[in-house]
């Protein structure tokens, strides 16, 4: 008999939301099948097999939330053997009820989703989706039966029941217990009850709020913001635009002077399109290449000096933000860059990002310039050392000798660790960035 553990899919996560099964009691897997799908805070990803045999419980019904990492979560029948009877779960503390399970008797579920008495003084036993149906369409469970194990009440229940559904006040009398403390905290604030709508903490936005919290509170950081002048860029990115829908042009040297293998090799993708975001992305690994030293994170052990700029991007998606990574940027083309960065903001979005493809990274670029944002200092994402905010490309007022000019002007800040990232550093790289993205052609050379 062989237990299947909830996989710690990334170096932090602790526990995860076990979205679907793809097998069932009495099916045969082997290595290499896949046999769930698993939610994590950043993206939802699919679960192999390691052993072969037969599933013979299901220990962790879908849907359920806050399963700990090496939580048992299905069991397998070695071929061969014998599948031992299923241990009986211990008894419950008081505040936490078990998950509920397809075939076999629940584990403990996280004590995020605490069981309440009824009213008699006799406990309510739920499952964590079945809680949250109730709590989104304000259904009692105490007056809810249960059809469960042992008479959990299980998701059919609750869906069975929302015709009955009670009042708001019964809803939140009911709320999970980290909704309540949430209200009373607001309470005390002077925000009255029933003056909002409580959205529960999801993965992602807890992830977030504890990493970016302890990034700020324990990393020592200083901005430096720098104005660039981008209409050299803008003409280049319309040039670039321009040939890459011709497919099969041969450039030369001269006709862009830029190497002319390298442009080539752009022109054969047809449909590319090089966004300012690309151009970013690459002047900032060509920075970093330059300066090496703002290519670095800070350890305990020492400076980790990287050998390539892998360029981390924020992209937004619902819930939140995550940070897929363009690897080696400084070795990449723009179509590539434009590429692969779009290839990655769509996978972000649509939660189906592999974890090497957004942990690590060893410098991060947040634009907020097509929002309209003019400029502003984002938080670092340990471990790097720094991350530059982008604001918009707008026309303003400049001074070219001693003349009143109107020109196209973005406005960066880069956020340093000052553990690793000086301030001469972090000078030398924004003037090194700001040379490339003024005039892309030393960028491209």
């Amino acid at each position: 008999m062989t237990d299947i553990l909830m996989p710690a899919l990334s170096p932090t996560m602790e526990e995860g939301v076990l979205a679907k099964w793809h097998v069932k009691v009495g099916d045969t897997v082997k290595a290499g099948d896949v046999i769930a799908e698993i939610e994590t805070d950043k993206a939802t990803m699919e679960v192999e097999a390691v052993d072969e045999g037969e599933v013979t419980d299901i220990l962790v019904a879908e849907g359920t939330e806050g399963v700990k990492v090496n939580t048992p979560i299905a069991r397998l029948k070695d071929e061969g053997g014998a599948a031992a009877p299923a241990p009986k779960a211990a008894a419950a503390p008081a505040e936490t009820p078990k998950v509920e399970a397809a075939t076999a008797p629940a584990v403990a579920a996280p004590k995020s989703a605490p069981a309440r008495a009824k009213a008699d003084g006799e406990r309510v036993f739920a499952s964590p989706l079945a809680r949250r149906i109730a709590s989104q369409n304000g259904v009692d469970l105490k007056s809810v039966k249960g059809t469960g194990p042992h008479g959990r009440i299980v998701k059919r229940d609750v869906e069975g029941a929302k015709g009955g559904a009670q009042a708001p006040a019964a809803a939140s009398a009911s709320a999970p217990a980290g909704e309540v403390r949430k209200v009373q905290s607001l309470a005390q604030m002077g925000i009255p009850d029933g003056s909002y709508d409580l959205i529960p903490l999801d993965g992602m936005r807890k992830a977030i709020a504890r990493r970016l919290t302890d990034s700020f509170r324990d990393v020592p950081h200083f901005p430096l913001t720098i104005d660039c002048e981008i209409d050299g860029l803008l003409a280049s990115r319309a040039r670039v635009n321009a040939m890459l829908e011709k497919s099969g042009v041969k450039v030369s040297v001269n006709d862009f002077v830029i190497k002319a293998a390298r442009v080539n090799a752009m022109l054969e993708k047809s449909g590319v399109k090089v966004s300012v975001n690309d151009f970013v992305i690459k002047a900032s690994a060509m920075a970093l290449k330059a300066v090496p030293e703002a290519n670095a994170s800070y350890s305990p052990e020492g400076i980790a000096m990287h050998h390539h700029a892998d360029v981390a991007m924020a992209v937004a998606i619902d819930g939140g933000l995550i940070t897929p990574i363009i690897r080696a940027a400084e070795t990449k083309s723009l179509s590539q860059i434009a590429t692969e960065s779009k290839d990655l903001a769509k996978r972000a979005r649509d939660r189906k990002l592999k974890p090497e493809e957004f942990q690590g990274g060893t410098f991060s670029v947040s634009n907020l310039g097509m929002f309209g944002i003019k400029a502003f200092a984002s938080i670092i994402n340990e471990p790097q050392g720094a991350i530059m905010s982008v604001g918009a490309g707008e026309q303003r007022p400049v001074v070219k000798n001693g003349q009143l000019a109107v020109a196209t002007v973005m406005t960066v800040t880069l956020t340093c660790d000052h553990r690793v990232v000086d301030g001469a550093v972090g000078a030398k790289f924004l003037q090194a960035f700001k040379a490339m993205i003024e005039d892309p052609v030393t960028m491209l050379a």
